[in-house]
């Protein structure tokens, strides 16, 4: 994973605001790990619903997250805002692979960053399933191309 002082908003295609919560503070006065998981989470959902019509509710088609990671480089607290930025590092039939940083809104370098895979399935049997085309569309567009091979296609 890269430095803190290498990231910078302006490398994520998509950003979602979030204000932390009294709740999200643990007892030694800090947003706890925890919680970083749900901006995640909140930023990737919202993303995927707004964007890409993923409907929560009654879809064909869910997300299952499957794999996550974060790595923390200095503390938020409670009251304070940031933006969960968001870009797609791999994209296959079924599953994607998001990066995340955690921002707060006055600093230029990421409190944390984080990884995040979500594996798409059928509603009903659990089985893997093709990302829906408006969905899998709305990933291609904050896909990070740059980790492709010279002259290949996303």
């Amino acid at each position: 994973m890269s430095a803190p002082g290498d990231i910078r908003r302006s490398d994520y295609h998509y950003r979602q605001p979030i204000t932390t919560r009294w709740q999200d503070n643990d007892i030694h006065g800090h947003v706890g790990n925890a919680a970083y998981y749900g901006f995640f989470d909140s930023a990737v959902n919202t993303y995927l619903i707004e964007h890409g019509g993923l409907d929560i509710h009654d879809g064909d088609v869910v997300a299952f997250m499957v794999s996550s990671s974060c790595d923390y480089f200095s503390s938020l607290s409670f009251p304070d805002v940031v933006d969960v930025a968001l870009r797609v590092s791999k994209l296959a039939s079924s599953s994607v692979e998001y990066e995340l940083a955690v921002f707060r809104s006055t600093e230029a370098s990421p409190c944390a960053l984080g990884r995040f895979v979500h594996v798409f399935v059928e509603r009903t049997s659990n089985q893997p399933a093709t990302i829906p085309p408006r969905l899998r569309q709305a990933l291609e567009n904050i896909r990070v191309l740059e980790n492709l091979p010279s002259g290949a296609q996303g």
